[in-house]
């Protein structure tokens, strides 16, 4: 089931956050410079894995690690937009063709890796470019049937914790 909430995503209790990202993507804004801070290790890797597989749009990237406390954290960078066109370049824009199989490649990651919980923002609305009326959509048909809590932060509050429905029994 899929809960719009508002707050800060980096103090979701979801078991996996998501975001979207570009191939090859620097990490210089938005979310994904505040996962870059908290977690250099996942940035680093995440540009190793650039570097080595030439990923595409459209494809999801899982990282596993740990924060300041010890606690394992599991992140889903769903490559939603162009890749920059030359090194220290900006990323293009999200299309919704790569968003809805990035959407669908998540769905079976959290199937597979038996996610209880998943936390994400309004994706490619920001950076990305695109019209929350065509995102919403796309994730209600791949994630709407899950038998999970799926955390949408529609409104985005810095160190505000979100009032996550059924978080108790899955984090």
């Amino acid at each position: 089931m899929i809960h719009d909430v508002s707050g800060d995503l980096l103090l979701s209790q979801a078991q996996l956050l998501a975001h979207g990202l570009a191939p090859n993507d620097d990490c210089k804004t938005g979310l994904a410079l505040q996962l870059r801070e908290r977690h250099p290790a996942m940035y680093k890797d995440f540009r190793h894995w650039c570097k080595t597989t030439h990923p595409k749009p459209g494809s999801v990237w899982l990282w596993r690690g740990f924060d300041g406390a010890g606690k394992q954290v599991r992140i889903a960078a769903l490559l939603t937009q162009e890749p920059p066109q030359h090194e220290g370049g900006h990323p293009g824009k999200a299309h919704t063709e790569y968003l809805n199989r990035a959407l669908h490649e998540l769905k079976h990651v959290i199937q597979s890796e038996s996610v209880r919980s998943l936390a994400l923002p309004r994706l490619c609305t920001g950076v990305g470019g695109l019209d929350w009326k065509y995102v919403r959509p796309l994730l209600q048909t791949q994630l709407g049937e899950l038998k999970l809590p799926v955390y949408v932060y529609t409104t985005y509050h810095k160190g505000v914790a979100a009032t996550e429905p059924g978080v108790a029994e899955t984090g």
